[in-house]
């Protein structure tokens, strides 16, 4: 009886344990009796917002009427847009040197002699072009300038004005008041002259 006491002990010791080894030996078998878990819930889409509509016309809407528009107001993409076009148009002002535009040779009596379109990059020597107002219309009242140069304060252009008639010469000073005064030699006669910006 001894004998089969620790042996029956064992035994159920054994069968008591034996269940409880056997449920730790297998944690692959009781993650795979799990359920799955539940999928996350997508993210909400990102809401559309249409643009306002047109407003309704009743009556027609004129240039002087303040206040009122035949269009809708611009929409949040329309103002960067414009923004973005007022800077890069500011941007490239800002590169252009100080006598690029358009400018008027006028007599000493105030008569417009010549009209110069200049173009002045701030890096390359200046370029230009001009056109006599007094003979509109003429397949020769208007071609580019030969010759231009600004040094400092003054600035020396040449041109031919008329077909077989010579070089017209500028010879300019700057003034205090942003304009250029000096002469113009044009069929040997000297006059002087006022160039100002348009």
């Amino acid at each position: 009886m001894r004998l089969r006491t620790p042996l029956l002990q064992i035994a159920l010791a054994l069968s008591v344990v034996a269940p409880v080894a056997a449920q730790e030996a297998d944690p692959i078998a009781a993650l795979l009796d799990q359920p799955p878990p539940a999928p996350e819930p997508a993210p909400p889409p990102p809401s559309y917002i249409p643009p306002p509509a047109s407003p309704e016309l009743t009556a027609p809407t004129y240039v002087d009427d303040t206040g009122r528009s035949p269009e809708a107001a611009p929409s949040p993409v329309e103002l960067s847009y414009e923004a973005r076009l007022r800077s890069s148009s500011a941007s490239a002002q800002g590169l252009q040197g100080p006598m690029d535009g358009a400018w008027t040779l006028r007599g000493g009596e105030g008569t417009a002699l010549y009209s110069l379109q200049l173009v002045d990059n701030g890096l390359e020597p200046l370029e230009g072009a001009w056109r006599d107002p007094r003979r509109r219309g003429s397949t020769d009242s208007s071609g580019f300038l030969s010759a231009i140069q600004r040094t400092g304060g003054e600035l020396i252009a040449s041109f031919y004005p008329r077909p077989g008639a010579g070089v017209a010469t500028l010879v300019l000073n700057a003034a205090a008041d942003g304009t250029w005064v000096g002469q113009l030699e044009e069929g040997g006669q000297r006059r002087p002259v006022v160039l100002r910006r348009d």
